[in-house]
């Protein structure tokens, strides 16, 4: 585990920020939670559901989260599993209409200074 002070644990709806999953384990931290800190220089903060098409949006960005690297204790991911996402990528894929999915009560507040709530609000996997 990473050693850093974490920030508060406080999603975007300003209560507790709820895990976003153990299997895969995800998290700056590894801890199942998009907590973040000063360290976290991506701001891995948005909890989203995998999609096929994201992942191929990824992987052609420069960032393959589907391949198994398991010097780095990496499984790949598949479509449906939950993740910690940069906020920015996660952005970034909004603007090309490839945004996944999100987890609003296991997305860190800290996600705010990059994505604006209606955008998480109007992917939100809670409301389907």
């Amino acid at each position: 585990m990473i050693e850093a002070e974490l920030d508060p644990s406080v999603n975007v709806l300003g209560g507790d920020l709820a895990p976003c999953s153990q299997d895969p384990l995800t998290g700056f931290f590894r801890n199942g939670c998009c907590d973040t800190a000063e360290a976290d220089r991506g701001s891995h903060t948005v909890c989203a559901v995998m999609t096929a098409e994201f992942l191929a949006f990824s992987k052609a960005a420069g960032n393959d989260l589907s391949t198994p690297m398991p010097q780095y204790g990496f499984p790949g991911l598949k479509s449906g599993d939950q993740w910690c996402l940069c906020a920015a990528r996660w952005e970034e894929a909004r603007r090309a209409g490839r945004a996944p999915k999100v987890r609003l009560a296991a997305t860190h507040r800290r996600a705010l200074e990059i994505v604006r709530l209606e955008h998480l609000r109007a992917h939100s996997a809670d409301l389907n």
